[in-house]
C-alpha cells in the first residue's frame, strides 16, 4: 500500500486553474477527498475519517468547524474556463455526517466527476502529504499550479490579476484584498514560496514583470527536490472563543506541563495571548522552531 508521504493525487488542469476560494480546512478536505477517489465507485459517495484527516494534516478540527466548512463548500462554485465554454460547477450533491462514527460521507455531483476521473491527459498530479501539510491556503493553490508545470521548470507568464482571481484574492465584485504589490508579496507570494520550498517536493521562486510602471505579470520558477520532513504537531487555533482553553491545549502539545509554569501562564491574559500568538506564528512559519519549540516559547515569555 502506498504511503501518505508518496501518494500522488490528480485532477484536471481545468480544476487547477479554476477560480474558487476555499479556506485552509476546505482545501484539506478537497485534497484528502481526491486521495480517496476510485473510478469503480459508481455511486460517487466517499467517506472521510475525521481522525485520519487530523492525523495526516496534523490539525485537529471539531464538528462545528467541519460542518461549516462543508456547508460553505456546497454553496461555492468552481468557475472553469475551457476553449469551448465557461462553466460553474458545484462539488457535492450531498454531505452526511455519521453520528458517533467520526465519518463524513460526501457524494460528488455528476458535473464534477469528469474533471476528477477522465484524465487521459491534461491533468495535474501532486503529493497529497505535502499539499495537506501546507498551512497557507494560498500555498496549497500555488503548489498545485506549480505542480502542473513541474516538468517544464516554470509556469507560463500570467496576469497577476488572473492569479489573484484563481486564489480568491479578487472576489466576484472586483474587491481586491491585496491591492499593493508589497501586500501580495508579504501575505501570499513569499509565504507560499517559503512553505512550498520547505515542505514539498518542489522548490519555487517567482518573477514579476512590469507593464509601464506597474507590476502586472508573474511566473513561477520550479525545481524538483527531495521532500523535506514535516512538523507533525496539531496546534489549536489562537482565535478560539475560549482562549485560555486553547492556550492550555497548546502548552500540552508543546510539552509544557510543569504545574507552576502552566498556572502562571493561564493566570495572565497577556501570557495566554502571547502563547496563542506564538503558536499561530509557528504554524504560519513566522517563527522557526524545528526542535525545541516549547523551550523557545518559554524564552520568548521570559520564563526561563
Amino acid at each position: 500500500m502506498e504511503s501518505k508521504q508518496s501518494l500522488e493525487i490528480r485532477h484536471h488542469n481545468a480544476i487547477t486553474t479554476a477560480r474558487y476560494e476555499y479556506t485552509e480546512l476546505q482545501m484539506d478536505l478537497f485534497f484528502y477527498l481526491l486521495s480517496q477517489l476510485r473510478k469503480e465507485n459508481e455511486k460517487g459517495v466517499y467517506q472521510i475519517s475525521v481522525r485520519d484527516l487530523a492525523e495526516v494534516t496534523g490539525k485537529k478540527q471539531n464538528h462545528v468547524q467541519l460542518r461549516k466548512a462543508t456547508a460553505d463548500m456546497g454553496s461555492r462554485v468552481f468557475e472553469v474556463q475551457t476553449r469551448k465554454s465557461y462553466k460553474q460547477i458545484w462539488m457535492f450533491q450531498s454531505v452526511e455526517y455519521l453520528d458517533g462514527e467520526g465519518i463524513i460521507a460526501l457524494k460528488l455531483s455528476e458535473d464534477i466527476r469528469p474533471y476528477l476521473f477522465e484524465l487521459k491527459e491534461n491533468f495535474t498530479s501532486f503529493q497529497l502529504y505535502a499539499a495537506l501539510r501546507l498551512s497557507s491556503k494560498y500555498a496549497k493553490r500555488i503548489y498545485s499550479i506549480c505542480s502542473q508545470w513541474k516538468d517544464k521548470a516554470e509556469t507560463p507568464q500570467m496576469e497577476i490579476a488572473e492569479l489573484k482571481r484563481m486564489l480568491g484574492v479578487i472576489d466576484e465584485k472586483g474587491n481586491d484584498k491585496f491591492k499593493k504589490i508589497s501586500q501580495l508579496r508579504e501575505w501570499v507570494l513569499d509565504v507560499s514560496v517559503n512553505q512550498i520550498s520547505t515542505h514539498t517536493d518542489l522548490r519555487i521562486s517567482y518573477e514579476l514583470s512590469k507593464r509601464g510602471r506597474s507590476y502586472e505579470l508573474i511566473k513561477f520558477v520550479i525545481k524538483r527536490q527531495a521532500q523535506a520532513p514535516q512538523l507533525s504537531i496539531a496546534f489549536e487555533d489562537p482565535l478560539d472563543d475560549n482562549k485560555a482553553a486553547a492556550c492550555k491545549r497548546n502548552l500540552e502539545l508543546l510539552k509544557i506541563v510543569r504545574p507552576d509554569l502552566v498556572q502562571q501562564i493561564l493566570a495572565s491574559p497577556d501570557l495566554v495571548a502571547k502563547v496563542n500568538r506564538f503558536v499561530y506564528d509557528l504554524r504560519t512559519e513566522k517563527v522557526k522552531a524545528n526542535t525545541n519549540a516549547g523551550g523557545l516559547l518559554l524564552k520568548t515569555l521570559g520564563l526561563v
